[in-house]
């Protein structure tokens, strides 16, 4: 991996910085306060863009000197025409639309390829405390409670390897993380990573254009 900060940034958003080449053209979909898009500049000297659904995540983004619009990847992206960018990311956002399939179809005509990281939701801590105590549940990558939880559509790492076959999305590359944001074994099977794996990084493209 390229030499990144690794002591103030997510380990999710360092592996994406080191999928994408140096000097591409990404937009980062729901960017938050910038974090990896200030990456990705410093250190791949990318032409990066950003969306961004809340306008004080936009308001800082900007401050930052990024270039950042407000929007809602649910609605927005079909705006963007075909092959914009080399790179389209979406970090920790799937889960989050309310049409997520359609977010990635767009993801995959915008850019020629998608990053997408992802909570897992068939890690084995969140399958124990729903069979122990019956109720929905909380991990580091799972921090909300039931009731104010922005996460309405969350998945496993075999949903999402399902819905890119479907989509006939190639997987170019991936990575499972565990807890401690160590990846998990490489060459391990699916179900191995969807029941060890908290967390997921996939980079795409579409077979058929």
């Amino acid at each position: 991996m390229s030499d990144f900060s690794k002591s103030t940034t997510r380990v999710d958003l360092l592996l994406v910085a080191d999928m994408v080449e140096p000097g591409s053209r990404v937009l980062d979909v729901g960017c938050g306060d910038g974090a990896l898009l200030e990456i990705l500049q410093r250190d791949r000297k990318v032409d990066g863009r950003g969306i961004e659904l809340s306008q004080l995540g936009v308001n800082g983004c900007v401050a930052k000197g990024l270039s950042v619009v407000q929007g809602d990847a649910d609605t927005d992206l079909a705006d963007y025409p075909d092959d914009a960018f080399d790179y389209v990311v979406l970090s920790q956002t799937l889960q989050a639309t309310r049409r997520p399939r359609e977010v990635l179809e767009h993801m995959l005509r915008i850019g020629r390829r998608a990053i997408v990281s992802f909570p897992n939701f068939g890690h084995w801590r969140v399958r124990s405390q729903l069979l122990m105590f019956g109720r929905m549940p909380q991990t580091q990558t799972l921090a909300y409670s039931w009731y104010d939880t922005p996460n309405i559509h969350l998945c496993t790492i075999r949903d999402f390897v399902q819905l890119a076959d479907e989509m006939d999305a190639s997987i170019d590359r991936a990575i499972a993380l565990d807890g401690a944001g160590a990846k998990v074994r490489v060459n391990a099977p699916w179900w191995f990573w969807n029941l060890f794996g908290e967390q997921a990084v996939f980079l795409l493209h579409r077979s058929k254009r």
